[in-house]
């Protein structure tokens, strides 16, 4: 075994052996000042290391004499590496792993029991404390960090591994640093990703970061604390031309994100491996699916939070195991590394999002309530679904259609027999203040007879398409049959996505897209002609992917675009059309755009907002879709919701009625469902649940101002909309695994029923006071369970003390609402003060906040006296005003109320509600209000 000592410099510091310091006295590297020894990785307490050893080497020699090892016998620190800590050194699936296959890569090979349920579980095959890797050869100081060279001494075990490698260190920020791993003698592919540029080292960092001369390693601590947030010394570093691999131990077992998965919120480490892939399949646990999010974030003990993005697109797959430890392994690319320090995990997503890009701030009416179905078999039927919600006064801001609306499933056309009156039924809806949202595939159609379909005719004579390797347009086959498939890479795409468009556009006025099958889906493997031998379709490593191969249910990986391969270009699929689908409506509508994506990449949220896929009507499927959605929270694509009470199978009342209360409070909020199954809109229902899913539809409308400010501090900061628990209170470790609830903003506690034939339900409340939203009661919680009453018409929301929220009175479409008065709720922490702020414009124009075009208020209640404080005014703001202020948890009744020193009429209930109502103030006004 080796120890290391220090070396250090400015910031960072430099660990090498004893050995090699001599020898590099004369280098390009820091100079020596002072010295103190790194444990070894695998080595914890001595007395915990001598007795293991103790055991191991026992039990080592008892097998030996009595024959249990199968083959030669392990060498003894093999049995040195406890279980937990056995990184895989064969992670293929496809291999049943020997110990002659192990050995043959260098690696201790030791048989354990199988994992329950057939899961992959301990490691046979690992790598021993002393697996070659790549040394530090040099490192300097530049102007941003540091830049070094790394040397491999012996070949790994992948072809064409990488001698030399070259590292950049930027101290971006003083809670953010990149770590960028590249071949040192030619240039590779990179994400063509925009990021920002820094000009300036950090002055004050919150970090220090060491490194392991022999082998390399990164050890990045926390200043405050002294918290290892990276330890990379744990395994070896592997960088060949197709398999990148890296491996960290952990600081706690509480790691969230690592996207798009079913799953739990927070992750099991429990030899757990999640792959990055985007995959047209609906969502099912175990499996990638329609988007890869390389970016995770995790608790450290005492609350502090930090995150870490890989910036790399190719397929991957991170594995996780209980040591705590992650190991990141891709096929290509670089590995480039941001890594963000917080120190509250509130703060790590908006550092994630400074450099990935704030979301789009939406229109207004995106906010609403959507409806669509695979199944209109008509645009009259559409429109009775639309007239019927009307009828019963159903909030509902836009109608959609599915792919039935086509002539053949052929995009930019529409039925001309069964929706001949779908102009008809857009022209209608914009009359009624409501929208109209079509749905879009990648897939062109190939096989129209030439010169029919302009489309395809004018894709093809650009080039626009994706080509086989021998530079012919690769035909897959999706909804309309053989199709071609759009090189969204190419800028010249963009033009003829935006043509193609504005000839629908001229017909059929449509506000906002839906792009499915982006990931992009095939209904064949590769093409009709499948994929060509070589290592792109078929490289020395495949990731734990779908179908075991990377043309399974999409395109050939050797597939050529204009700005690579799609091996290294499919994960952004869906983010390249949805930045030239957003960019298109903007010219178009010169509004804001509404996109919803079904694949998506770091950065989405600048162009588009997603829904969670085909799920089913069934009850752990509206569960999961909690963990769907705040995962996406973190990825920065806040505009986010599942398929309100399921696509595929049939509902039932019962589900349906607690899935429209969840989805009610989706940001993103759509009931969808699928072909040939029994309707699911409200109007459809018992006349009971149809009132129970407009109630709850009309609590949204309400909440509609409060909804849209939390946007506008997520466009403008990178905030989160629907947010974990854990987000508020990162000192409860009882909300770390919380996912049956969520947070709207701060302040807003959602508790749904997620459970047939229940009557009430189980939440957590953090310590403090909290409110029913609805009466203003109060329960004051030490951080405990609680049971709700949960009858079948009602959904359990709760105001954080120390909170006001801005209501309106709702309307059936966010038009309506818009034009109606506010009322605010103030509730009072148990000090009686509280804040919040109001976001208002005109809803749907292009960067009002950036032209000025907006007004924001900030709300403050202290020492019995609220105030409503004008920070910016617009025009828009005239016409609305605040009509009531509901106070919750007034102690005392007072004895008058004074409206800027007048006194007003109040009311004052025994649950301790102060209401002052009748107040007719212009929202552009200041004011205040005391009790006495």
């Amino acid at each position: 075994m080796r120890s290391y000592q220090k070396l250090r410099t400015v910031v960072p510091q430099l660990v090498v052996s004893q050995e090699e310091e001599e020898e590099e006295e004369n280098a390009a590297t820091p100079t020596p000042a002072g010295h103190s020894k790194l444990a070894p990785w695998w080595v914890g307490s001595g007395l915990l290391v001598t007795a293991v050893l103790l055991s191991t080497i026992t039990v080592w020699v008892l097998r030996q004499v009595s024959g249990g090892w199968h083959g030669p016998a392990p060498p003894p620190q093999c049995h040195l590496v406890p279980e937990s800590h056995r990184y895989d050194c064969y992670p293929e699936r496809s291999v049943v792993v020997t110990q002659e296959l192990c050995e043959s890569r260098g690696c201790c090979f030791i048989e354990t029991l199988p994992a329950v349920g057939g899961k992959r579980g301990v490691p046979w095959c690992f790598y021993p404390p002393d697996f070659p890797s790549y040394m530090v050869q040099s490192l300097n100081q530049t102007p941003l960090g540091m830049a070094g060279l790394l040397v491999r001494r012996e070949k790994a075990y992948y072809p064409r591994d990488i001698p030399v490698l070259r590292m950049d260190v930027e101290f971006q920020t003083n809670a953010r640093l990149r770590i960028k791993i590249t071949d040192a003698a030619k240039p590779r592919y990179e994400v063509p990703l925009d990021v920002p540029q820094v000009m300036k080292r950090a002055e004050n960092p919150i970090y220090s970061l060491e490194f392991s001369r022999d082998p390399f390693g990164v050890l990045l601590r926390r200043r405050g604390t002294g918290t290892v947030l990276l330890n990379t010394t744990v395994a070896p570093l592997i960088f060949a031309d197709q398999f990148l691999q890296i491996s960290t131990a952990l600081p706690s077992r509480f790691l969230y994100g690592l996207g798009e998965h079913r799953s739990t919120l927070l992750h099991s480490l429990d030899w757990n491996t999640l792959t990055l892939w985007a995959r047209d399949v609906a969502p099912m646990e175990s499996f990638n699916l329609y988007g890869a999010h390389p970016f995770y974030l995790l608790m450290e003990e005492g609350g502090d939070a930090h995150g870490i993005f890989l910036l790399n697109s190719n397929a991957m797959e991170v594995a996780l195991q209980p040591a705590p430890g992650l190991t990141w392994r891709t096929i290509g690319g670089v590995l480039d590394f941001y890594i963000f320090l917080g120190p509250d995990p509130n703060m790590v997503i908006q550092q994630y999002q400074e450099v990935i890009g704030f979301p789009a701030m939406p229109p207004l009416w995106a906010l609403g309530f959507h409806l669509c179905r695979w199944g209109y078999s008509s645009s009259n039927e559409t429109w009775q679904t639309a007239r019927a919600m009307r009828n019963f006064q159903i909030p509902q801001d836009a109608q959609w259609n599915d792919i039935d609306y086509m002539d053949g499933y052929r995009d930019f056309t529409f039925d001309p027999q069964k929706f001949a009156s779908l102009p008809s039924l857009v022209e209608d809806l914009h009359k009624h203040g409501q929208h109209y949202v079509m749905i879009l595939d990648p897939g062109i159609s190939s096989t129209s007879p030439r010169g029919s379909y302009w489309p395809f005719d004018e894709g093809l004579r650009r080039g626009l398409f994706l080509n086989t390797t021998q530079g012919q347009p690769l035909i897959g086959q999706v909804w309309p049959g053989y199709t071609a498939f759009p090189d969204f890479s190419n800028t010249d795409t963009h033009q003829w996505w935006l043509e193609n468009l504005q000839r629908f556009h001229a017909h059929v006025p449509f506000d906002g897209l839906w792009i499915d099958m982006n990931e992009p889906s095939n209904f064949m493997d590769g093409s009709e002609e499948g994929c060509p031998p070589g290592e792109l379709d078929s490289p020395p490593y495949t990731p734990a992917v779908l179908g075991n191969s990377l043309s399974a249910k999409t395109v050939c990986a050797s597939a050529k675009q204009n700005a690579s391969v799609h091996y290294n270009l499919h994960n952004l699929y869906g983010l390249k059309e949805a930045e030239a689908t957003a960019r298109a409506l903007i010219q178009i509508r010169g509004k804001r755009p509404f996109v919803i994506s079904r694949s998506t990449f770091p950065s989405q949220g600048r162009y588009s907002g997603h829904w969670l896929g085909d799920n089913r009507s069934q009850w752990k499927d509206m569960y999961y879709s909690i963990p769907g959605m705040l995962s996406f929270s973190l990825f920065g694509i806040p505009l986010v919701g599942a398929d309100i009470c399921g696509f595929s199978g049939s509902t039932s009342e019962e589900l349906c009625i607690r899935w429209m209360q969840l989805g009610a409070f989706y940001p993103f909020s759509r009931n969808h469902n699928t072909l040939n199954e029994k309707t699911q809109d409200p109007t459809v229902f018992s006349p009971s649940a149809r009132t129970a899913m407009k109630d709850v539809l009309l609590t949204r409308y309400s909440l509609l101002p409060f909804l849209y400010t939390l946007f506008h501090r997520a466009h403008l900061q990178g905030e989160t909309v629907a947010r974990p628990l854990f987000f508020e209170f990162p000192w409860d470790v009882a909300t770390y695994g919380l996912d049956r609830q969520f947070l709207w903003g701060q302040s807003l506690l959602v508790t749904p029923v997620l459970e047939p034939g229940a009557d009430s339900v189980l939440g957590y409340f953090p310590q403090g006071v909290w409110y029913d939203f609805y009466t203003g009661s109060s329960v004051n919680s030490s951080g405990e369970m609680l049971k709700l009453s949960a009858p079948l018409d009602h959904l359990n929301l709760h105001l954080r003390e120390g909170s006001i929220l801005p209501t309106q009175k709702p309307g059936t479409t966010s038009k309506a609402t818009r034009g109606n008065p506010l009322r605010l709720i103030v509730a009072l922490s148990s000090r009686a003060t509280a804040w919040g702020d109001l976001f208002w414009d005109d809803g749907e124009s292009l960067d009002t906040f950036e032209r000025g075009n907006y007004s924001y208020l900030v709300f403050n209640a202290t020492e019995n006296i609220f105030t409503s404080n004008v920070l910016h005014a617009s025009t828009e703001a005239a016409y609305v005003t605040i009509d009531a202020v509901s106070f919750y948890g007034v102690q005392e009744p007072p004895s008058k109320v004074l409206l800027d020193g007048q006194e007003k009429p109040f009311s004052y209930l025994d649950n301790q509600v102060l209401t002052v109502s009748g107040l007719s103030l212009g929202l552009s006004q200041g004011f205040s209000l005391q009790w006495l």
